[in-house]
C-alpha cells in the first residue's frame, strides 16, 4: 500500500476532488473507508467526509489497500477526457503517415468520430483545425527537407504539396520567403530593426516583410543584435526606417503592459508543435499562469513537458507569446529565455494591473 501522507499535496488534491477537477484524473485516487470504493478526482458522486478520505498514486494501489473501483466514474479505466485525447492523437499519428492531405470526413471516420464532433475536439485539443494542422505539418516537412539541403521541387513534393503551383501560391505564408532563400538559410531576406529602452531594460524589434519577428529582452543593444544575427544569419539586418521607427511604440506599449493587445502583424515562424505550445501561451489570461504539464495537457500531449519547455525557449517574441506565464508545478518561476528577474517582473506588473 502506498498512501499519499504529504500534507500540502493532500491539501492541494482534496481541493481537486471537491471541485471535480478533471485535470486531476490520472494523477491519483481517492478512496473512502465507509464504502470500501475508490474514486477519480472528477468523480460526480456525492463529496465524503474528509476525514473518511485517503489518496493513492493510482488505482491498483487502492485495490491492494482493499478499496474497489467505484462504478460510477470507472477509476480502473481510461478517463473519458483521455480517450478523447488518444483519438486526436491517433488522427495525427495518421496524418503525418499519410503522403496525401485528408479531407475531414475521411480522417473523422478513421477514428470513429462523426465530422462535427472530431473538427470542434480536434481544434480544441491541438489548437489547430485539421486543415491548419496538416498545413503546419507539410511546412514543417518542407522546412526540414531544405534544411538538409534537398532540391527544392522534391522537398515540395515530399513534404505533401500536390503540385509546384501549389505551393509557390503558399510560399511566403509558410516559409517568409522563397524557397531557394529558405534553403540557403534565408539569404538576401530583408530585415529591419530598431534598439531602443523600456521599463524592462533594452529592447530589440526586428521586421521582416511578413511582420513583426523578433522582440528581445536584455541589458545591452550589443548583444540583442548579436542575439538577432544569430537568430537570421544570412538576413539582410538594417536599422528601421522612420515609420517603422514610430510603430515600435506600439510593440513597447505591450512590452509594458502585458495584458494589452498587439495590432501589428506578426511573422511568427516555427514547426507545428512549437505552434501549437505558442497558441496555448497566447490563451493564459494576462494576470494567471499555468505549468509546463497544464499547456501540455492543453495541447493534448501530457509526456510532452520537456518539449513544451524547449517550445517556449525557442520563442522569438517576448511578452507577445508570453511564455513568462509558464511556471513549475508547484508554482515557482523557472528558466527564462530573457531572465527570471525579467519573468518575475513581467508577472508582478500583470498582478498590479489586474488589481487597478
Amino acid at each position: 500500500m502506498k498512501t499519499i501522507i504529504d500534507e500540502n499535496t493532500d491539501q492541494s488534491r482534496w481541493q481537486a476532488v471537491e471541485t471535480r477537477d478533471t485535470r486531476s484524473d490520472g494523477q491519483f485516487v481517492f478512496a473512502v473507508k465507509t464504502t470500501g470504493i475508490c474514486c477519480r478526482p472528477s468523480c460526480r458522486a456525492r463529496h465524503p467526509l474528509r476525514k473518511n478520505v485517503l489518496f493513492f498514486e493510482n488505482v491498483d494501489a487502492a485495490v491492494k489497500a482493499g478499496f474497489r473501483p467505484c462504478k460510477r466514474c470507472q477509476p480502473d479505466k481510461l478517463a473519458p477526457e483521455q480517450q478523447r485525447i488518444d483519438r486526436i492523437t491517433q488522427a495525427c499519428r495518421i496524418l503525418e503517415t499519410s503522403s496525401e492531405p485528408m479531407v475531414l470526413a475521411e480522417l473523422a471516420a478513421q477514428v470513429a468520430m462523426s465530422p462535427f464532433h472530431f473538427h470542434r475536439l480536434f481544434k480544441q485539443v491541438t489548437g489547430l483545425t485539421p486543415h491548419a494542422w496538416q498545413k503546419a505539418l507539410r511546412a514543417k516537412r518542407l522546412r526540414e527537407q531544405l534544411t538538409e539541403g534537398e532540391q527544392v521541387t522534391r522537398a515540395v513534393f515530399d513534404a505533401g504539396y500536390q503540385s509546384g503551383s501549389n505551393f509557390y501560391q503558399q510560399a511566403d505564408e509558410v516559409l517568409g520567403m522563397t524557397a531557394k532563400q529558405y534553403r540557403r538559410g534565408g539569404e538576401r531576406t530583408a530585415i529591419q530593426f530598431v534598439v531602443g529602452s523600456c521599463c524592462l531594460g533594452e529592447f530589440l524589434v526586428a521586421q521582416s516583410e511578413r511582420g513583426i519577428c523578433a522582440i528581445l529582452l536584455g541589458n545591452d543593444a550589443q548583444s540583442l543584435i548579436c542575439e538577432l544575427e544569430t537568430l537570421f544569419p544570412h538576413s539582410s539586418l538594417d536599422v528601421g526606417d522612420d515609420p517603422f521607427a514610430r510603430r515600435v511604440a506600439q510593440v513597447v506599449s505591450v512590452l509594458e503592459h502585458p495584458g494589452k493587445p498587439i495590432t501589428l502583424p506578426l511573422d511568427i515562424q516555427g514547426t507545428a508543435f512549437q505552434q501549437q505550445v505558442w497558441q496555448a501561451l497566447r490563451e493564459i489570461p494576462a494576470g494567471q499562469t499555468a505549468s509546463y504539464s497544464d499547456i501540455a495537457q492543453r495541447i493534448g500531449k501530457p509526456q510532452a513537458v520537456r518539449a513544451v519547455a524547449g517550445a517556449c525557449a525557442a520563442n522569438k517574441l517576448a511578452v507577445v507569446i508570453p511564455c513568462h506565464r509558464v511556471v513549475r508545478n508547484d508554482g515557482a518561476l523557472s528558466g527564462y529565455r530573457w531572465g527570471v528577474d525579467r519573468k518575475r517582473q513581467l508577472l508582478e506588473i500583470e498582478a498590479k494591473q489586474q488589481e487597478e
